[in-house]
């Protein structure tokens, strides 16, 4: 007689429970960014600290891209131009939020092998991924908006070029990603760390030629009871807020921390996770040193000199060298400005790209990805900056960072959820303390941002 067959292996009545009811795991054909899903190989268990750390290096300096993009600047200004070195301290306290998410994005990617994206798309209805997905990509546009109009503002002071050829010409940053995309991913990370070495250099430089006053640095840090109770700081401090804390770098880099060959046991990803942690909060200390220090040169150059009224890219330029008496200031200030206008578009384009194949399980050609992305940005910043030219496209910037406030709390809440979640998450859930923790920094966000929205438009 032939053998029995035997019946497929079955696993763990809790195990499939959990498959069944979260749709969590998937084919391995669907990984996130698949086209370079594990493509950089990790040192084996016994191989050193630094040599593992180097292994996981370079996720976190794209996320931290985010957090120093040209939509941070004008709040900056603002904030150091208005009131010196009083919100340093709203600086500090959003980027430990960000430190706190960007841990838990890095942990979801790890854990469940899903991207932000893909896990909402896992768990909701379809009426409801499709308006996540909705609100994701106009954060995306709105993003890419301050990109465009950074780097445009950038060339025209620079090179003279006026505005609206400025706008034009990003476009070519499709041209620049594709070049590079194909190349490895280590290229594309090593690009954006030589571009956060121009912006680092270049803030380094306007700081030490600003002469601050470093006793006010220091007791800025320490947050004051009037950045709540003034109504006009608290405005430009939620807005600082809310152009620190980017919605799409939660999908970002959930999904770029998959780019680690990593093993899939217990250890492996715990090791991941704290490698991977370690990467993105001190990438986060050099974006917390880039915006405190814009604030900072903004209130030694200008609010000690009595000009509070600067709020803007192009009047902090103006000021710069003639206000600190250093001929470079201000062409520094531009290169700083074109630098991570760049920087941004590069993790602008794999947002994008991460957000749509894994909400949509939808991939398209990146190049079609981007010049989609870029059209959306364009056309707005070219009209304005035809029409109403620079006041325009000022106003236009701190728009796109109201957006961005909006949507936030749409990426920040479903990540929380699904974190804390043990029939997701396993023996990785949040543990209570973190849950509580991550559940008041969200709660603090929506409440503010509910907050800048109404005052932007009815106050």
């Amino acid at each position: 007689m032939p053998p029995a067959i035997q019946p497929p292996p079955v696993a763990p009545a809790s195990e499939a429970a959990t498959q069944a009811a979260t749709g969590w795991r998937r084919a391995r054909k669907n990984n996130s960014l698949a086209e370079v899903y594990a493509s950089i190989k990790v040192p084996a268990r016994d191989a050193s600290f630094w040599r593992k750390l180097m292994a996981f290096w370079g996720p976190g300096l794209m996320v931290a891209v985010g957090y120093m993009d040209p939509g941070n600047w004008a709040t900056d200004i603002a904030g150091g131009s208005r009131y010196g070195y009083t919100l340093l301290s709203v600086i500090l306290i959003s980027n430990l939020f960000a430190m706190l998410l960007q841990h838990l994005a890095a942990k979801l990617g790890i854990v469940t092998g899903r991207d932000l994206a893909q896990a909402c798309r896992d768990h909701f209805s379809k009426p409801v991924s499709m308006v996540l997905w909705f609100l994701c990509e106009i954060a995306i546009a709105a993003c890419d908006l301050a990109e465009v109009i950074g780097s445009a503002i950038a060339l025209n002071l620079l090179f003279g070029l006026p505005l609206p050829w400025g706008v034009v010409l990003t476009i070519l940053d499709v041209l620049v990603v594709l070049m590079f995309q194909h190349k490895g991913f280590r290229v594309l990370e090593s690009i954006v760390a030589g571009l956060i070495v121009v912006i680092f250099g270049c803030f380094l430089y306007e700081i030490i030629v600003s002469h601050p006053d470093y006793f006010g640095i220091l007791a800025g840090m320490v947050p004051q009871p009037e950045v709540v109770t003034n109504p006009g700081m608290l405005y430009v401090a939620i807005g600082i807020l809310g152009a620190t804390v980017m919605p799409h770098n939660l999908y970002l880099h959930s999904s770029i921390v998959q780019t680690r060959a990593y093993g899939q046991d217990e250890p492996a990803k715990r090791e991941a996770i704290k490698f991977a942690t370690i990467d993105s909060t001190v990438a986060l200390f050099l974006a917390f040193f880039v915006n405190a220090a814009i604030l900072i040169t903004a209130a030694a150059a200008f609010h000690k000199n009595g000009r509070h009224d600067v709020a803007d890219i192009n009047q902090a330029y103006e000021l710069l060298a003639p206000v600190l008496g250093a001929g470079a200031a201000s062409i520094v200030f531009a290169v700083a400005l074109l630098a991570s206008g760049q920087n941004s578009t590069l993790t602008g384009t794999l947002a994008g790209q991460i957000v749509m194949e894994g909400f949509l399980n939808l991939q398209l050609k990146p190049w079609v990805r981007r010049l989609i992305t870029r059209a959306i940005a364009v056309i707005p910043a070219l009209i304005v900056t035809l029409i109403y030219g620079e006041k325009g496209t000022g106003e236009l910037l701190v728009l796109s960072q109201v957006i961005l406030s909006f949507q936030l709390s749409f990426a920040v809440v479903p990540l929380v959820m699904f974190t804390s979640s043990k029939l997701k998450m396993g023996v990785f859930v949040n543990r209570p303390w973190v849950q509580v923790v991550a559940w008041i920094v969200s709660a603090i966000i929506i409440v503010l941002n509910l907050y800048l929205l109404y005052e932007t438009f009815f106050g």
